[in-house]
């Protein structure tokens, strides 16, 4: 009787560890719904935008178990400022150096909740072959029922400020450009 127990627990133990990893959704980046824009000030008179238009990415999501991981890689080559020449400086090997890294890459695996609310992403930003540690913010995050794709569909608008010169972006800090750029990320993502 008493192995039966032990017996009955260990797959009730199993099954319950299953449920918990059903839950888990993976989501496909909507690049129509997903952009990646930064800000960084002018000698303190204007900001200079711009924003990637090439993205990829996946979104793993437990809402049970309040975990998830993202994956957005971007094409720096698609940089898109509104001002061609401007687009080819940051493009170029001062800033960006794209014809040596094409990509930029953020993986974050630490999903931070307050009840339900989603509050944060931490994890690693590679920019230029350097990878550091960037929390990203969620300003808003829902998950609706798409009435177009008929499919769930979560997103939110996320921000941080990280120091350009940790990833070796250090052009213009000797003319007094900031060394800190605020990157707004949104994203919306796709049930599979």
């Amino acid at each position: 009787m008493r192995k039966s127990l032990f017996a009955l627990a260990a797959v009730a133990a199993t099954l319950a560890a299953g449920a918990v990893q059903a839950q888990t959704a993976t989501y496909a980046v909507d690049p129509t719904h997903t952009f990646a824009t930064f800000e960084i000030s002018h000698f303190g008179a204007s900001v200079n935008r711009g924003r990637f238009d090439k993205k990829e990415g996946t979104v793993q999501l437990d809402k049970a178990a309040k975990t998830g991981k993202v994956e957005l890689t971007i094409d720096i080559t698609s940089i898109n400022t509104g001002v061609a020449p401007f687009d080819k400086h940051l493009q170029g090997a001062d800033i960006f150096d794209a014809a040596k890294y094409p990509t930029a890459k953020f993986v974050g695996d630490k999903f931070t909740f307050d009840g339900d609310k989603l509050v944060s992403v931490a994890g690693d930003l590679t920019i230029k072959g350097k990878t550091q540690p960037v929390t990203f913010k969620a300003n808003q995050f829902a998950c609706y029922q798409s009435p177009m794709l008929k499919r769930e569909v979560c997103g939110g608008d996320f921000e941080t400020t990280i120091d350009r010169t940790q990833f070796g972006a250090d052009y213009g800090v000797q003319y007094g450009f900031p060394k800190n750029v605020r990157i707004v990320a949104q994203i919306e993502a796709v049930k599979q």
